[in-house]
C-alpha cells in the first residue's frame, strides 16, 4: 500500500492593506460639524456668564490664558524652548484680575512685575539658553495674558463689576468685540471658499485670499455699524472705523499665529477644541483685535 502525501495549496500573499486616507474637509480645511458644535458650546458658556454674573466670564478668560500658555509651551518645546509655566500662568491670571478690578495702570504694573519674576525664575536653570528662554517667555507674556487682559478692561467699563446683563456697558462692549471678530472670520471663510483665487500670503497661510479679506471687510464693517448704532447708541462712523480696525487686526493676528506655527513646525497648537485645533488657533484674531477695539470704544462711545 503506497501512501501519498498531500501538500496544502499555497496561499497567495495577502495584498497590502491600503492606508486609510486622511479626512478631506475640502477647501474649508475644517471638520465643520465638530467646529460648529464646539463654537456653540463655547459661545453658550460665554453668553451665560455675561448674562448672569460677570466674574464668571472673567473666570473663563483666566482659564483661557492658562490653557493658551500651556499650548505655547508645548509648541515651543519643538524648538527646545522650555517656557516657565508656573510664573507665566500665575502672573497671567493676576494680570487679568487686576486689570478688571483696578484698571490699565495696575495691568501695566502687574505685567512688569511678572516679567521680572520670570527672569529671576529662569536664573535657577543656569546660563545656557537664558537669553533665548527669557525672550520667548516675555513674548508669551505679552502675546497672551497682556493682550487678553484688555478683555478685562472692556468688561470693567460697566458700572457694576459683579453684575451682568445686556444693560451693562462692559457686557455690551464684549458682545460687540466678539461678534465683530466672528463676522470677520465668517465673512472671510465664505468669500474665500466661494471666490478665493488670489492668495494673500501663500508662504504663510495658503488658504487666506484677498477675496476672503474683502469678504471679511464687508462683514466687519456691516456688523460694526449695526452693533455700534443699535447696541451701543454710538455714531455710524465709529462702527465703520471699528469694522476696519477689526478686519485688519484680525487678519494680522491670524497671519502672525500662522508664522509662529510654521516656525515651530507644527500644524495646530493642540487639539483641545474639536474641529478648531488648539485654543490659540481661535484666540489669535481675538487677541489682536481686543486692544484697539477697547481703545476706540473707551474714548469714542463709553
Amino acid at each position: 500500500m503506497t501512501s501519498t502525501s498531500s501538500t496544502p495549496p499555497s496561499t497567495p500573499p495577502s495584498a497590502p492593506q491600503p492606508t486609510p486616507a486622511a479626512k478631506n474637509h475640502g477647501r474649508a480645511g475644517r471638520d465643520l460639524p465638530a467646529a460648529i458644535t464646539s463654537a456653540v458650546v463655547l459661545l453658550g458658556s460665554i453668553a451665560a456668564s455675561l448674562a448672569f454674573w460677570k466674574p464668571a466670564f472673567m473666570g473663563i478668560v483666566a482659564l483661557a490664558v492658562v490653557v493658551a500658555i500651556w499650548e505655547l509651551r508645548k509648541g515651543m518645546l519643538a524648538k527646545s524652548i522650555d517656557l516657565p509655566e508656573q510664573p507665566l500662568m500665575i502672573g497671567g491670571v493676576v494680570m487679568v484680575v487686576v486689570a478688571y478690578l483696578l484698571g490699565p495702570a495696575a495691568l501695566v504694573t502687574a505685567t512688569a512685575v511678572t516679567a521680572l519674576v520670570i527672569m529671576l525664575w529662569l536664573l535657577r536653570r543656569g546660563v545656557d539658553g537664558y537669553v533665548q528662554t527669557a525672550t520667548a517667555s516675555v513674548f508669551a507674556l505679552i502675546y497672551v495674558p497682556f493682550l487678553g487682559s484688555f478683555v478685562a478692561l472692556m468688561l470693567a467699563e460697566g458700572d457694576d463689576l459683579a453684575g451682568g446683563g445686556l444693560g451693562d456697558d462692559g457686557v455690551k462692549g464684549i458682545i460687540v468685540f466678539i461678534l465683530v471678530t466672528i463676522a470677520s472670520d465668517i465673512g472671510g471663510y465664505v468669500a474665500g471658499v466661494l471666490f478665493g483665487k488670489h492668495p494673500m500670503a501663500p508662504v504663510i497661510s495658503p488658504k487666506k485670499s484677498w477675496e476672503g479679506f474683502a469678504g471679511s471687510a464687508l462683514a466687519t464693517v456691516g456688523a460694526g455699524v449695526v452693533l455700534v448704532v443699535y447696541l451701543l447708541d454710538g455714531s455710524w462712523w465709529i462702527g465703520v472705523l471699528l469694522g476696519l480696525i477689526a478686519v485688519v487686526m484680525a487678519t494680522l493676528g491670524d497671519l502672525c499665529e500662522s508664522v509662529i506655527k510654521r516656525d515651530l513646525g507644527i500644524k495646530d497648537m493642540s487639539q483641545v477644541i474639536p474641529g478648531h485645533g488648539g485654543l490659540m488657533d481661535r484666540l489669535d484674531s481675538l487677541l489682536a483685535t481686543i486692544g484697539p477695539i477697547w481703545l476706540l470704544l473707551h474714548y469714542g462711545v463709553f
